[in-house]
């Protein structure tokens, strides 16, 4: 009830807002959308992120303790600092984090005893600005830039008023610079995935002169009072302003110096006078890109929803790269070390996000899609591996070599600023080497696979998962080697590329773990979670053949059996084993909590399981189920997501599911069609062109398309080729209540698998 009332709060404010700003499509973002998040279970992951598309760097108000992956969560009351913050998610923390924190009266400089009590009423929350008052009456506020952040604070009258530095542990310079306003230095806190000397540079200048300062040290905050330099592994700093002052503080950072990081405070906040200036500019840039995709009909609540989860499809990967003083790309590479021109971005695990968000990003920034695949390769020549987790450097995280599933993906569909032979290389390369680091950084069990057709367990932890995954891999790098013309390439991989048949077990209908000497591992049971999966068990991993949706079908005993198996994810219980996790983690209590049987789509392995009645004669179930989740699944609220959001992909899913697509197999050109949520949305194409989607008679009930349009033409597929819809013009469809039965059934219909080739 709670957060039915805030959502009612959100969108009556909006309301006024909409009226006042019109056409300001950031008043329907509310970047509290997924934060009542918790280590038992997720609604998100997500933070208040204050900051501007693919930003350097990212500013929230910070609930938890230092060194928390949970920065914020919605259910607490006290916040003890604004944080630069470069997390992707609650599981890997954080790096190069510092915050600066407003106290009032007695200076406390301690993390737990400066913190301020707040409510959620005296709190605003959207992209281009963040504010709240505490109830001490200290009022915050932001706006971003990529690399900094523009922040006043409002103190009352009669009480002192201090600013904290704390820089967090690891690592830690202050310089007070009293004549100008200002403290530099840097911070070094980090992860095993950078350099030795990986640092982040700030600089930090008030606009009000100093009443008084020092340092302080360790946990206990020892201050030196008057003191104006101090170096450790854990050291912060404080201003005294006059009592009752509102006072500025422009920010910016850099990972090549400070004097990088005073250039890009001059370049980013130099003009701005006031936080309202830098939020006039940060809304703008929003609004250029929320405005790629305008929608029509529909309430408020399903707009707030639609552009909440459009935000944070732009948030990840993150920029890496500065501009020098002639405005040129340059970047510190996480990878080795040095500084180099060009274009680099990191934080992100492509398990998650080659599913979803890259396919979006395809249709949506190809300018930026291609200077990101384009980075892949060089990430490569800097540091022996394509990324796989970038944080910023390899971390190695999760398993499957996804960049090759980019890099594919991108050729196929017309993004070549790279050389092919040498992104052959590079995936040769990957699947044929283990790496340090992670499952994924380079393939764990390769030589297994290679030898067995598959990789076997218990010899290999998430062997099953893994081999799937793989397959998929492999037969991405086949593709790319077709393409460019790389026979040998081509031949080597397309003997791996049914490798999914060696784990499946007619016996059980399912794949399972399989033991080097080719016998199953016993005792199987397909809703015990862990072992040869990852994250999920039997039920979620049968479905990842994204390659070779037939061939799955012929293996399960034709498209009768395999439909009605996709209809059972849903109907069977929604209970669970532990299994080799030994305890109940945060997924298998999303999965219990949405109650749709197997279904769990707070985690990515069954996220496309939806769209695969396209491939077996009956489309309009894909209508219908892509429909529930979106309505049932996701909200604009703190309790948004019904699992980790993850860097981008779980609201990737519903933008581009909203606009009646998804990318079951990318590596191809085609997007499979579900059910656009909208009547009508209207997207611009970098390329100047319109794409208009429009559903005619769209409603919560009418779902099911009756027929289709492409420019006046009728089709009856269940795919959209990425050159179409990159052309522009009208997708028209006709919605109903009642499924069409003979739309879409042909096998002409169907989408791409390779076995149909």
């Amino acid at each position: 009830m709670k957060y039915v009332l805030i959502t009612l709060l959100f969108i009556v404010g909006l309301g006024v807002e909409s009226r006042a700003q019109k056409n300001d499509l950031t008043r329907y973002v509310n970047t509290l959308q997924g934060t009542n998040s918790k280590y038992e279970l997720t609604r998100g992951n997500t933070y208040p992120t204050t900051a501007l598309p693919w930003g350097m760097n990212f500013w929230t108000p910070q609930t938890g303790p230092n060194g928390s992956g949970w920065i914020y969560q919605h259910f607490k009351d006290s916040i003890r600092g604004f944080r630069q913050t470069h997390q992707c998610s609650s599981w890997t923390n954080d790096y190069s984090a510092f915050s600066l924190m407003p106290v009032s009266g007695k200076l406390e400089v301690n993390q737990y005893k400066r913190a301020a009590e707040f409510s959620h009423k005296d709190e605003i929350a959207h992209p281009d600005y963040y504010k709240v008052t505490f109830t001490n009456k200290v009022t915050t506020e932001m706006s971003p830039t990529e690399r900094g952040v523009h922040m006043r604070f409002s103190f009352p009258n009669k009480e002192n008023s201090y600013v904290v530095l704390d820089p967090n542990k690891g690592g830690s310079y202050v310089k007070i610079i009293p004549s100008e306003r200002k403290i530099i230095g840097y911070s070094k806190n980090a992860n095993g995935s950078v350099p030795k000397e990986f640092a982040n540079y700030f600089v930090i200048v008030f606009d009000k002169p100093f009443e008084s300062y020092g340092t302080w040290i360790g946990d206990e905050g020892i201050i030196s009072e008057g003191n104006q330099e101090i170096k450790d592994d854990y050291a912060g700093a404080y201003i005294q302003f006059r009592k009752g002052v509102k006072v500025q503080a422009k920010i910016a950072s850099s990972y090549i110096s400070i004097e990088q990081a005073e250039l890009n405070l001059k370049q980013e906040l130099g003009m701005h006078k006031s936080v309202e200036q830098t939020r006039s500019v940060a809304n703008k840039i929003w609004n250029e890109a929320l405005g790629k995709i305008l929608v029509e009909g529909g309430s408020e609540e399903l707009k707030s929803t639609f552009y909440s989860c459009f935000f944070r499809s732009m948030l990840f990967p993150r920029k890496f790269y500065e501009l020098d003083a002639q405005g040129n790309p340059i970047y510190y590479s996480p990878y080795d070390g040095k500084v180099h021109e060009g274009f680099m971005y990191t934080d992100n695990g492509f398990w998650d996000t080659f599913r979803a968000q890259f396919p979006l990003n395809a249709i949506l920034h190809p300018g930026f899609h291609d200077r990101y695949i384009t980075s892949l390769v060089t990430a490569y020549d800097q540091s022996g591996w394509l990324p796989s987790w970038s944080f910023p450097g390899h971390q190695g995280g999760m398993i499957g070599n996804h960049a090759l599933s980019l890099i594919a993906d991108a050729w196929a569909k017309g993004f070549r600023s790279y050389n092919p032979e040498h992104a052959m290389e590079a995936m040769f390369h990957e699947v044929t080497n283990k790496g340090p680091g992670g499952p994924a950084n380079g393939r764990d069990g390769w030589k297994e696979y290679y030898i067995y057709g598959y990789v076997p367990y218990p010899d290999v932890r998430e062997a099953t998962a893994k081999t799937l995954e793989y397959c998929y891999n492999d037969w991405c790098a086949m593709e790319f080697a077709k393409m460019t013309g790389q026979t040998f390439y081509e031949k080597l991989f397309e003997k791996s590329v049914y490798n999914y048949k060696n784990v499946y077990d007619p016996s059980v209908g399912f794949m399972r773990g399989r033991q080097n000497n080719g016998i199953w591992y016993p005792n199987f049971d397909p809703t015990e979670w862990g072992g040869p999966f990852t994250e999920g068990c039997a039920w979620h991993y049968l479905w990842s053949v994204f390659h070779d949706v037939q061939g799955l079908i012929n293996l399960m005993g034709g498209d009768k059996v395999f439909v009605a198996k996709l209809d059972s994810v849903f109907t069977v219980p929604n209970t669970f084993k532990v299994g080799t996790y030994n305890r109940v983690i945060h997924e298998m209590a999303e999965m219990e909590m949405i109650n749709m049987g197997q279904y769990a789509h707070g985690n990515q392995p069954i996220q496309h399981m939806i769209y695969l009645y396209n491939y077996a004669g009956e489309p309009w179930k894909t209508q219908k189920w892509v429909r529930k989740v979106m309505a049932d699944l996701y909200n604009a609220t703190p309790d948004g997501y019904s699992g980790d959001e993850d860097q981008g992909q779980t609201s990737s899913w519903y933008v581009i599911s909203a606009m009646g697509l998804y990318s079951v197999c990318p590596g191809t050109t085609e997007y499979v069609i579900g059910s656009p949520v909208f009547p009508r949305m209207t997207i611009q194409l970098e390329n100047g062109k319109k794409l208009i989607i429009e559903a005619e008679g769209n409603s919560a009930e009418n779902v099911y398309i009756q027929s289709a349009t492409l420019n006046g033409k009728p089709f009856t597929r269940n795919y959209l080729e990425y050159n179409e819809l990159m052309n522009g013009g009208i997708i028209h469809y006709k919605m109903g209540n009642k499924p069409a039965f003979e739309r879409g059934i042909k096998k002409e219909d169907r989408p791409y698998s390779y076995s149909e080739r």
